[in-house]
């Protein structure tokens, strides 16, 4: 994987078309448009323009209401939107960061925010968000609430994710964006983007620096 720099605008209309059914084996690869590209070999989309963090305020693992811009401001900040029955990408992801967030000091540690946004919000209840993000990190913030908001909310990430349907076999599957944006303390703006493809190494490596909100 290489670094790149990319037009926000850009990406998002590259992005709304990369998207991914959980455990169907489709990687859903989009082409971008590179507006320039470092060949340093890195993990991190870098966004020219950075996101607005989405103005979410939705329901929490405790049946608590959320508001995301107000409980992450000038916090360093993973936004990930999956569903807890994906039986490979999400889980992946989630662990990944996971694995990667324990070569952390206790103190980088409590700085960071992850939050995991279901895009299956009928299944994906509070009680059901909390069981299973319990067994990943316990300090990672579970979030589910309407369905339309949350769409709203992650289109503004140039993330697509689409209503859960019945896949030709009758598997409840949700169709979403698999990207990861972190967002900087200092800005509150999502100045990175991580794919499917980054790794334990790559998070380890960078957390350190999203932790600054420098730029890996």
């Amino acid at each position: 994987m290489r670094k790149k720099t990319f037009a926000a605008a850009v990406l998002l209309a590259a992005a709304t078309l990369t998207l991914s059914a959980c455990g169907s084996g489709d990687d859903s690869q989009s082409p971008v448009s590179v507006v320039s590209e470092d060949t340093a070999t890195k993990a991190a989309t870098v966004l020219d323009t950075p996101f607005e963090k989405p103005d979410l305020v939705l329901t929490d693992t405790h049946g608590k209401k959320y508001d995301l811009r107000a409980e992450s401001k000038n916090r360093p900040t993973l936004i990930y939107f999956g569903y807890t029955h994906c039986p490979d990408v999400c889980p992946l992801t989630m662990n990944n960061i996971a694995v990667a967030k324990k070569s952390l000091s206790k103190a980088e540690q409590d700085k960071l925010l992850v939050v995991f946004v279901t895009t299956d919000p009928a299944r994906d209840t509070p009680s059901e968000l909390g069981k299973w993000l319990k067994g990943i990190d316990t300090q990672f913030v579970g979030l589910t609430g309407n369905f339309a908001t949350i769409q709203a909310g992650a289109r503004t990430m140039g993330i697509s994710i689409e209503p859960t349907t019945k896949d030709k076999n009758g598997k409840l599957v949700s169709v979403h964006g698999t990207q990861v944006v972190a967002f900087s303390p200092k800005t509150n703006g999502g100045y990175l983007l991580y794919d499917q493809d980054a790794t334990v190494d790559d998070y380890t490596k960078d957390l350190p620096k999203i932790i600054k909100g420098e730029n890996p």
